[in-house]
């Protein structure tokens, strides 16, 4: 593909953002440092992390195509690295799938390298089962010397979940929380989050490994409610979750976790080629 020909939009999901890619047959040479370069908030676009929004037939580095589900979430962090999941990346996806006339249905399918995803569109809200969350070991996350208790919540990828009664808003996240490599080899994504209230709500802050502290994270939100639900002696329930970028809500069953929230094109426009060749 001619780099003239690279176009790209601009979405977020409670203002967790992203750079989307329209490449259905797989063209472009996605490298790393174009990654990071899009991402970057003065040389690029600026973004929270990259969708390369591909037909999953047509993919060259993914797993292998699930019969009946046409596309595939590629997905990369705001560094270049390639992650395996992201709950308000999904539900970005799905509404430029909608803006571009490519959307399966309403209710559709979804390939990603966590798994595949069952997406709903209902107007401004897309929600997207995110399957079982997988509860693992009890860990620590540390900031400034303070140790942070949390648990171990698998949702295609690693997270530790922290429930605080210290008040998060002080937190610093400028730097990755400290955590135990040996738990977690390949890096982690951090939340912090107040215990569940009266009225069904928390609170969350996020750090995402290879990004940085980001206004909202979907698979983070997840990752909270279940740990919030544990230590409020649950294991089912709906939670309202109220991030810096805005308001989420999860529901956790037997079996299967749902992300519900919005999700919002901004613009729409085309990189140039000089800027696009020398961005590698």
């Amino acid at each position: 593909m001619h780099p003239r020909d690279v176009r790209f939009s601009k979405g977020h999901g409670t203002e967790n953002d992203f750079v989307l890619i329209p490449d259905p047959a797989s063209e472009l040479d996605l490298t790393p440092g174009r990654v990071a370069a899009l991402c970057d908030r003065r040389r690029g676009i600026g973004a929270d992390g990259v969708l390369r929004v591909v037909r999953w037939e047509a993919l060259r580095d993914g797993p292998e195509p699930v019969p009946g589900v046409e596309w595939f979430m590629d997905y990369r962090n705001a560094d270049g690295s390639v992650a395996e999941m992201c709950g308000n990346g999904v539900r970005v996806y799905a509404r430029y799938l909608e803006h571009a006339g490519w959307l399966p249905g309403t209710e559709f399918r979804l390939g990603t390298r966590g798994g595949v995803r069952t997406v709903r569109v209902d107007g401004e809200e897309v929600s997207v089962d995110m399957g079982a969350a997988a509860v693992g070991a009890q860990g620590t996350a540390s900031v400034d010397g303070h140790a942070f208790a949390g648990v171990a919540v698998d949702v295609g990828n690693p997270h530790l979940a922290c429930v605080t009664d210290l008040a998060i808003d002080g937190l610093d996240l400028t730097r990755p929380p400290g955590h135990d490599p040996a738990l977690f080899p390949h890096g982690v994504n951090v939340e912090f989050l107040t215990p569940l209230n009266e009225d069904g709500e928390i609170a969350m802050r996020v750090h995402e490994r290879g990004v940085g502290e980001t206004r909202s994270c979907g698979t983070g939100t997840v990752a909270a409610v279940v740990a919030a639900l544990r230590h409020a002696g649950r294991d089912t329930g709906e939670v309202a979750v109220r991030t810096p970028g805005g308001r989420l809500r999860v529901t956790v069953a037997d079996g299967t976790t749902v992300l519900h929230g919005p999700a919002v094109l901004v613009a729409h426009g085309e990189l140039t080629p000089e800027w696009w060749a020398r961005s590698v």
